[in-house]
């Protein structure tokens, strides 16, 4: 994407005037890139001529490098100078049309090369709006919604990127890696948006190795996905580790429904199901995807869930220091059969050993039966001299689904100050059956509120039916939530 002073960005697919000579010509912007050679600050743009005479000398060939197939004649180079945009700012209906056709064309749009996640510097309205994010086709919103949140804004995932391959991996790893980087992650980073036809190589290349079927036109789960991209082709090592001995890729929440309970967390729900599976995670994870207790869209659980923008891992971690929950001090015991009658979630069920006989000399009490923590050797050293540490995970994406549709809120950074977008892979569409899908990213300002307790008390206390239009998806619709560890992604 490039701009001239204070216009709308230029980015792929705009359609642009030229001066050529003394005419001005129309064209399609067909690439957009730094030049190898050239002031690593100026940004060169390839324009396309659509059904205009033969220009002398020009093709796609710039500085001795072919960047684009098109015809003879039909192309030059310039900076955000050298064009500008008409009245009408589309994009190139030709371009973003699916069909046969223009499928090779979705060859022009590969950016080679690491390409570091959005930067929103600049503020998040500059890079939104339609014809931005992945453009939506036969059924893609699962596929679209999951990698937008894994690969536009953070890095966490980018280990799938870059892994060599190895002797356990099939034969087409790194052609399907190859595709995920460079048709997929790359154009979406470098040009906020992604062709439906470079999605559509990905899911054929699923479709055939993965044992997943129906992944180039059926309705599909964000689960489904990551089980064919992540755990049986790119043969990623599982996110998470289990106390339980087994791996996993993402967190199912297994839990009773509480019917005192109108607005659970994502905390409270997690921590509940933790206590009732009896397990632990053997480390904090770099990433944790948790999937709401629903079932597509067919149940939900519960009507509204709030997903909790800092997620306190604390009391989930195996062997991890934890806080006696009456004193504070380091806990060397939990009573799972004290669980919420000293404090909320797993934090209640830890005592220090003088706090534990202490509550258990109640007569209601006397027959619990606690079980000793392994506390780390070297921390019950420093436990006088520094206080029990709180492990956290921050929230960096949620998918929603409403009658069979994925979309995602996404946090456009790290860090509490970070603004929050909205992205639909088919919010428009142009056309009938021949015709073609727009994507969009909005804006949400009001994303923080509707996570704050403030906005859990407006939300409790207000109709379903009532609720602004992105405070509803994002409470009612939640499927999947998507947290990060900063600390533990720099040694990942």
């Amino acid at each position: 994407m490039i701009r001239k002073g204070n216009d709308k960005p230029f980015d792929l697919g705009t359609k642009v005037e030229v001066l050529v000579g003394s005419e001005l010509r129309h064209g399609i912007i067909r690439w957009i890139d730094n030049v190898p050679g050239s002031n690593p600050g100026k940004i060169m743009a390839a324009i396309e001529f659509k059904d205009e005479p033969d220009l002398q000398n020009t093709d796609e060939v710039y500085n001795e490098l072919k960047h684009f197939n098109i015809k003879l004649n039909r192309a030059c180079y310039g900076d955000s100078e050298t064009f500008i945009q008409p009245n009408i700012t589309s994009k190139d209906d030709s371009l973003l049309r699916i069909n046969d056709d223009n499928l090779s064309q979705s060859e022009n749009l590969i950016v080679k090369g690491i390409v570091k996640p959005i930067c929103v510097e600049d503020g998040l309205e500059n890079i939104c709006g339609k014809y931005r994010g992945i453009q939506g086709h036969h059924n893609s919103c699962y596929l679209d919604a999951t990698l937008f949140c894994m690969f536009a804004f953070t890095s966490v995932f980018d280990n799938l990127l870059f892994r060599p391959p190895t002797e356990k991996d099939c034969a087409q790893y790194e052609q399907v890696q190859r595709v995920l980087r460079e048709d997929i992650v790359n154009p979406l980073r470098k040009n906020v948006f992604v062709h439906a036809n470079s999605v559509m190589k990905l899911r054929t290349l699923l479709e055939k190795l993965s044992s997943v079927s129906g992944l180039t036109s059926e309705e599909k789960d964000p689960e489904e996905f990551l089980t064919s991209l992540v755990a049986q082709i790119l043969n990623a090592e599982p996110f998470l580790k289990l106390s339980s001995g087994q791996d996993a890729y993402h967190y199912q929440l297994f839990v009773e429904k509480d019917d005192h309970l109108n607005l659970p967390t994502v905390q409270q729900l997690l921590e509940q199901s933790f206590l009732t599976s009896n397990i632990r995670l053997k480390e904090v994870p770099s990433c944790l995807i948790i999937q709401m207790p629903r079932f597509g869209k067919s149940y939900k659980m519960y009507s509204k869930i709030q997903p909790t923008l800092l997620l306190d891992v604390t009391d989930i971690i195996e062997d991890s220091p934890r806080q006696c929950t009456i004193c504070g001090k380091l806990a060397e015991y939990e009573c799972k059969e004290c669980y919420g009658q000293r404090g909320l979630g797993l934090e209640s069920i830890a005592f220090c050993t003088s706090c534990l006989d202490q509550v258990h000399r109640h007569e209601r009490r006397t027959n619990h039966a606690s079980t000793k923590l392994n506390v780390p050797t070297e921390f019950k050293i420093l436990q006088d001299h520094c206080p029990v540490p709180r492990l956290f995970l921050e929230l960096s994406a949620v998918v929603c689904i409403e009658t069979s549709h994925y979309v995602s809120f996404v946090k456009c950074g790290s860090g509490s100050e970070a603004p929050w977008c909205f992205f639909d892979s088919m919010a428009d569409r142009k056309g009938e059956q021949n015709g073609f899908n727009i994507p969009e990213m909005v804006s949400c300002p009001d994303f923080p509120y509707w996570l704050s307790e403030d906005g859990a008390k407006k939300a409790e206390s207000t109709d379903d039916r009532q609720l602004p239009e992105y405070a509803k998806r994002l409470l009612c619709d939640a499927y999947m939530c998507m947290y990060q560890s900063s600390d533990v992604m720099m040694y990942k």
